[in-house]
């Protein structure tokens, strides 16, 4: 069976390739959608649900679409389904610049990642949603990674994800955990 990648984030088609190694991928460009994916929605699985659908709906191949968002406890679960362009900018720095400043008067640094994948085969739409609780730190740490990685240190750990390999951060992540959960249930539908 083959499955679309339904994102242009390379960290993202990296992580899912280096876990799901055994489906057969295609990707946007193979199926010549050069359509921007829609995100319309205030959560994180309803956008996830309307990329893959969207790829459904457009060029009926099967797909998986992943959303993702980082929430901070003392910014009322922000940036969120926002995380991407919290700075109003599709910008890693700028967005954990402004996320360091706005989360600087508070003590509370606890925050979570969350991921919630779409996987659509012949139409019918399966989700998957992982998360890792972590801390936000004061200032950038690592070289790895992408988004938050180089601020968010996990629960139990001392390094950020972007000290990590992608190996190690594959063990722990939000998007490992519901990448998991999915390889359960293609196990069990095979």
């Amino acid at each position: 069976m083959r499955i679309c990648l339904a994102t242009r984030n390379t960290h993202k088609i990296e992580e899912i390739k280096h876990q799901l190694s055994m489906i057969e991928w295609t990707s946007l460009d193979v199926i010549e959608c050069e359509d921007e994916l829609p995100e319309t929605y205030t959560t994180i699985a309803e956008n996830s649900a309307q990329k893959a659908l969207f790829i459904w709906n457009n060029y009926q191949e099967n797909c998986l679409s992943d959303d993702s968002g980082l929430e901070v406890e003392a910014l009322n679960g922000k940036p969120g389904v926002d995380s991407a362009h919290y700075s109003g900018e599709r910008d890693a720095e700028k967005n954990i610049d402004l996320l360091l400043k706005n989360l600087a008067p508070f003590e509370n640094k606890k925050a979570r990642f969350v991921t919630v994948l779409t996987l659509v085969i012949d139409g019918k739409i399966h989700q998957f949603e992982g998360e890792i609780k972590g801390t936000i730190i004061k200032e950038r740490k690592g070289k790895n990674g992408f988004g938050y990685d180089p601020i968010f240190v996990p629960e139990n750990h001392s390094t950020t994800f972007a000290e990590m390999t992608l190996e190690q951060k594959n063990v722990l992540s939000h998007r490992s955990n519901a990448l998991k959960k999915l390889q359960d249930f293609l196990d069990k539908n095979e």
